[in-house]
């Protein structure tokens, strides 16, 4: 089954729908546990009286926050799809030499079906921002969240594409083993840019608008874009109460650490724009990009 958009294009009709007025208590909760940690009106009134050097450390934790902020957010939206598990914690996976050899020197097709030894070891690692996987379909998501891609080269692109693909085939026996014995039919990658520009669909490069696709649930995109908003607004809220404080106070210049009286965070610098007994897998599984669904006629 498909719906036509406003722009006549045709998209899947997913059974689970994100409700952001059913979302919105739970969205509020998480972005003031993340800005209270680290972004609350008294951590940038003492950065503040701190001087330039404790400003600026306050303020380069703004884009680490909002990374944060991105992943639990897609694991939060996630939980409206009931057919997927989500894995964000202790998922060091082992990149051996020979499976970066077998992705950096072969064509997909070759190993696409094969599966290696989680204990296999490694000196290398590749830990991913979540392990997706939809357990009525078996197909697992390998997902890589940045808040921009702009400053990446595509040999680091590249790179970073060939680790997930390497650490991917170790993701079958992983889940199997060491999570309540999870079948897996098949591992993609996918990594998510939250800039929306830059993207390879086919790839692996998704914009985060495509996080519809991704979760298999309508809506995504758009709680996720308010979950960013309300990020936004609240950093700026508590920076211009930190900032009307901090000018009411009667200080000497010594005491403001000669800073300039701010008035706004740079946002180009720091927030974004909202817009072993038993072996495991018994057959082969399929590791690749992540892949845009597929449309039928209804």
């Amino acid at each position: 089954m498909t719906i036509t958009t406003d722009g006549g294009v045709s998209m899947p009709a997913y059974t689970h729908t994100a409700e952001l007025a059913v979302l919105l208590p739970a969205l509020e909760w998480l972005v003031g546990d993340i800005v209270s940690g680290a972004l609350s009106r008294d951590i940038f009134g003492r950065a503040l009286d701190g001087g330039m050097a404790q400003l600026s450390t306050v303020l380069r934790a703004v884009p680490a926050a909002e990374g944060k902020l991105l992943e639990r957010g897609i694991a939060l939206i996630a939980g409206c799809n009931p057919d997927l598990v989500v894995l964000t914690q202790n998922l060091r996976l082992p990149v051996t030499k020979a499976a970066s050899e077998l992705v950096e020197m072969n064509d997909p097709g070759l190993y696409r079906s094969l599966s290696l030894d989680v204990d296999s070891g490694g000196r290398k690692t590749y830990t991913p921002d979540l392990l997706i996987l939809n357990r009525k379909t078996e197909v697992a998501h390998l997902v890589d969240v940045k808040r921009s891609l702009g400053s990446y080269e595509l040999s680091r692109i590249a790179d970073l594409k060939n680790r997930m693909l390497a650490a991917a085939l170790v993701v079958p026996d992983l889940l199997y083993k060491e999570h309540r014995r999870l079948r897996v039919g098949e591992v993609r990658v996918v990594i998510l840019n939250a800039e929306n520009q830059r993207a390879d669909i086919e790839g692996g490069v998704w914009p985060l608008s495509h996080l519809d696709h991704l979760l298999e649930v309508a809506g995504a995109a758009k709680v996720m874009a308010e979950i960013r908003g309300l990020f936004e607004r609240e950093v700026e809220s508590n920076w211009s109460s930190a900032v009307a404080r901090w000018r009411a106070e009667p200080q000497s210049a010594d005491d403001r650490g000669g800073i300039a009286k701010a008035t706004s965070i740079n946002r180009t610098d720091t927030v974004c724009p909202r817009p072993a007994a038993d072996k495991g897998v018994q057959s082969p599984v399929p590791i690749g990009f992540a892949r845009p669904p597929r449309t039928a006629s209804a």
